[in-house]
């Protein structure tokens, strides 16, 4: 028998996953990636908007990002959002491109960044704890409601918390792969 509550929360654990991936993936390593710039927000015209929807970006070479702007009105707005970012890289432009020279890590750097890795990671785990703690309490109300037997309520509870371990272990995973990463000279 499955629940509906359990099934949700099973999609809201999933959700958390992906929002964790992309957290860790805006994280310098010291690799070039145009997914460092994902949470950079231009002005452009009254309005925030990504880099990513108003240039392309790539990556020619491990430690090089070259953004191109769509519209060369929008370089400067670009310029200034990367300077007030906390990516700590000073942009380079030639009036049609900026180029992002990413600098090699010292290891203080790799050790406040495997900090502040750990710090979402953490967020990550509570978020999954928080959906556990919703469901449970769901499925007390249902229980309270007559709705399901206190039978059901210890299974369906205990079918969470194995969703929960699940979970909890894939960002431990992911974070052991994203330390491995900042950690590599």
């Amino acid at each position: 028998m499955s629940n509906p509550f359990v099934e949700e929360s099973e999609s809201n654990m999933k959700k958390s996953i992906e929002v964790i991936k992309k957290e860790f993936a805006s994280l310098r390593a010291g690799r070039a990636t145009p997914a460092l710039l994902d949470k950079i927000m231009v002005s452009y015209y009254g309005s925030l908007m990504p880099v990513n929807q108003l240039a392309s970006i790539t990556a020619p070479e491990a430690r090089l990002l070259i953004i191109q702007p769509w519209d060369k009105a929008a370089l400067p707005d670009i310029e200034k959002a990367i300077m007030k970012s906390d990516l700590g890289i000073n942009p380079n432009s030639d009036g049609t491109i900026i180029r992002l020279a990413i600098p090699q890590l010292t290891q203080q750097r790799r050790l406040e960044l495997v900090k502040l890795l750990k710090k979402k990671a953490e967020e990550g785990k509570v978020a999954v704890r928080n959906i556990r703690r919703e469901t449970n309490d769901l499925l007390k109300q249902e229980q309270k409601d007559g709705d399901i037997s206190e039978d059901d309520l210890r299974r369906l509870q205990d079918e969470v918390q194995k969703q929960t371990d699940k979970y909890i272990k894939e960002i431990d995973a992911l974070v052991k792969l994203k330390e491995q990463e900042i950690m590599q000279v």
